[in-house]
């Protein structure tokens, strides 16, 4: 079992802008990877990925995209906040979640 760090609440407090600078540049990311991924993974040669409204694209694809898309978000997001957590646990020397 994981050993349960304390936190105070200015340490929760402190980190709120970090955890939104964190949040802006993991959503900014995880755009720019997914462009990228899609490029690759695409059956067409389109730049942008299919968006729901756009009837030229089988469901498939467009619900291909959409969960690529979020699961590329979830992971690069989850990442950030761990490292931003774990930064500012070195540099404060708390904890800021739970």
């Amino acid at each position: 079992m994981a050993h349960k760090k304390t936190t105070s609440t200015s340490a929760k407090v402190l980190y709120r802008p970090v955890g939104i600078l964190s949040g802006v540049l993991s959503g900014a990311l995880a755009g720019i990877v997914f462009k990228q991924v899609w490029k690759k993974a695409s059956p067409k040669s389109v730049d942008d990925a299919p968006s729901a409204l756009q009837s030229e694209f089988p469901l498939w694809e467009i619900l291909a995209a959409a969960a690529l898309q979020g699961a590329l978000y979830a992971t690069i997001k989850a990442l950030m906040e761990r490292g931003g957590a774990r930064a500012f646990e070195r540099v404060v020397g708390e904890w800021p979640g739970d």
